[in-house]
């Protein structure tokens, strides 16, 4: 493990800086457009912004790698989202705000396609799952990480919005000063969400409601923890437990969709997490107890991306992967671009539990269409299934299937035994004809 990841530290490093700088931002904004007297809806059409960039940029970005490479694109980005951070303290505007955070979007959206597709292009068939863990904790555990840096200066204040922008600069030296050579990049083929729909109805569905839950709760999480009273610190530890609970929570999901099956689990993961949302806005927790409710609602959230992906994954073909996930990233984005400003309107009409009660009914609707799809569509047998992979709702995820590669050789293989054996058959009769005419 230690080799495999030793060949790429400078990727992962950068990684690791640029999450703890995009941890950060997304709370520090929440309660500095609070503190600006942004209203909640306002502050939740800002935060959506970043979500519509992720999915324009998971969509450009691999066009742009095409033409000036990957070193040059990621410089250019992180740049990019180094420059966005700091011009939201010169300008304090919403509609400034919202672009900011479009731009801001469109710049990570593009570092991921790049880490990601760099990291593709080194790994190799025996080390492809090792990377893909290591590369999820360094995301997730850098995106937690930058939760708890909220501590270190007072969200009201410049420090916080500078030390974002020193991150994201410094996470480019490891990148440029790196030997290792960069790889060619080849976009991957898209699927429409229309096509995939009729391949996996629940997938797609579930992958869009998922995102309007992530959207809500990490474009407008730390405002409620604002409103409900707690401190900066306390912010910090409410968003981090989200986060850590997603992380703890994939694993063991994951491995109970391979025993009972993935549609069993989406439904048991829902039903749970849609109780436990709405008991969250019935009932304001309170000390520890606040942490551990909202890590139980991450831990079931967070990891409903990749049980979906997983459940759409078994009814394609290995070849049809990559282009599927591509177009699942965008559902999901679509979804986290609505589920902030919906879940901030929500808070402004009836209040702060209207946070949970967003979440909540995202869970119930996907519990729902599960429990309606057992009855029109038979699931795939867990024998038939594929291996569950922990994925985040990133630009090119699927690229690191770690069965794709071998079993498309193993495809290509085949086809080329029935080539030679076509061949040698004609051979052979040629040979037939010719020694019976001489």
């Amino acid at each position: 493990m230690l080799k495999v990841v030793s060949s790429c530290w400078a990727l992962f490093l950068g990684l690791g800086l640029i999450m703890l700088g995009n941890g950060l931002q997304g709370s520090l904004l929440g309660l500095h457009a609070s503190f600006k007297g942004f209203s909640i809806s306002t502050t939740g059409i800002v935060m959506s912004g970043y979500f519509m960039g992720m999915v324009i940029g998971a969509v450009v970005v691999p066009k742009i790698v095409q033409h000036v490479g990957h070193v040059r694109c990621f410089g250019a980005l992180a740049s990019l989202a180094s420059t966005s951070i700091l011009v939201h303290l010169t300008i304090v505007e919403p509609l400034v705000w919202w672009v900011l955070r479009i731009i801001t979007g469109f710049a990570y959206a593009g570092l991921y396609v790049v880490t990601e597709s760099w990291l593709n292009n080194i790994a190799k068939n025996e080390t492809r799952g090792q990377l893909l863990s290591f590369y999820m904790l360094v995301s997730l555990g850098g995106l937690a990480g930058g939760q708890f840096m909220l501590n270190i200066a007072s969200p009201e204040g410049s420090q916080l919005f500078i030390l974002i922008s020193v991150l994201v600069s410094i996470a480019v030296i490891p990148i440029l000063i790196s030997v290792s050579p960069a790889p060619a990049f080849e976009a991957t083929e898209f699927v429409s969400i229309r096509q995939l729909i009729q391949v996996s109805p629940l997938g797609v569905f579930g992958t869009f409601s998922s995102g309007i839950a992530s959207g809500a709760v990490f474009g407008i999480g730390a405002v409620y923890a604002s409103i409900i009273g707690l401190g900066t610190e306390e912010i910090s530890f409410f968003m981090g437990s989200l986060i850590i609970g997603g992380v703890v929570m994939q694993y063991p999901i994951g491995w109970l969709s391979d025993v009972f099956g993935r549609r069993r689990m989406i439904i048991l993961t829902c039903f749970i997490g849609g109780v436990l949302s709405f008991s969250a806005s019935m009932v304001v927790a309170e000390g520890l107890m606040i942490y551990v409710q909202v890590a139980l609602i991450g831990g079931l959230s967070l990891p409903l991306y990749s049980l979906c992906t997983a459940h759409t994954n078994d009814y394609l073909n290995p070849s049809q992967m990559v282009a599927a996930s591509g177009t699942l990233v965008m559902a999901n984005g679509l979804g986290a671009t609505m589920g902030a400003p919906v879940a901030a309107y929500a808070m402004e009409l009836t209040g702060p539990h209207a946070l949970f009660m967003t979440i909540g009914i995202s869970f119930t609707i996907v519990c729902i269409f599960a429990i309606i799809r057992t009855t029109q569509r038979s699931s795939v047998s867990v024998e038939d299934q594929g291996d569950f992979v922990p994925l985040a709702p990133t630009p090119t995820s699927a690229g690191f299937n770690p069965d794709l590669e071998l079993e498309e050789i193993e495809a290509a293989l085949d086809v080329g035994k029935e080539e030679i054996h076509e061949s040698f058959g004609e051979l052979v009769e040629e040979l037939k004809l010719d020694d019976e005419g001489g």
